[in-house]
């Protein structure tokens, strides 16, 4: 199961023939795995990763650090299903060291993030604090990177 999971991780795409030519399985054998573990939630979805950057796309990234009381008998868990229901909420982990959850949100500019932090983040009963920080470059997502390589962006200018 690991290893079908590996290579739909590796590229969602992959069909399960090619994963079963690739494994030495039955296609039958592997379209069965798939389907059980999407049943399990163990496969939640199956997304690609776009870099916004190279599309007309305006958007604003942000990593938020969270600092929270605790609930009593929900402890982080409360406050996190509050927070992830947000639409603007991308992912949401909870954390060991200084805070306590790291939320990352996605919006059409600077000012809508921030709005979101203030008006809708920080006022939740049992949050501390929050800080900020804004994504300005993404180098590498999900084991993707993003910087074309000098050769590749001059030979993209001239075609």
């Amino acid at each position: 199961m690991n290893e079908i999971l590996k290579l739909l991780e590796e590229d969602g795409r992959y069909t399960p023939a090619e994963i079963a030519a690739m494994l030495g399985r039955e296609e039958a054998e592997v379209r069965e795995v798939i389907k059980k573990c999407e049943e399990e939630h163990i496969i939640n979805g199956y997304t690609a990763i776009v870099d916004w950057d190279r599309t007309s796309e305006e958007s604003v990234t942000a990593f938020i650090e969270v600092k929270i009381v605790p609930q009593r008998d929900d402890g982080f868990d409360r406050i996190a299903r509050r927070i992830y229901q947000y639409e603007e909420v991308e992912s949401l982990y909870l954390m060991s060291g200084s805070f306590d959850l790291s939320v990352i949100v996605t919006g059409p500019s600077l000012r809508a993030v921030s709005r979101f932090v203030s008006e809708k983040l920080a006022p939740i009963e049992g949050v501390r604090s929050t800080a900020t920080h804004f994504i300005m470059k993404r180098y590498k997502d999900k084991h993707r990177t993003f910087l074309v390589e000098p050769e590749q962006e001059e030979r993209t200018l001239f075609i």
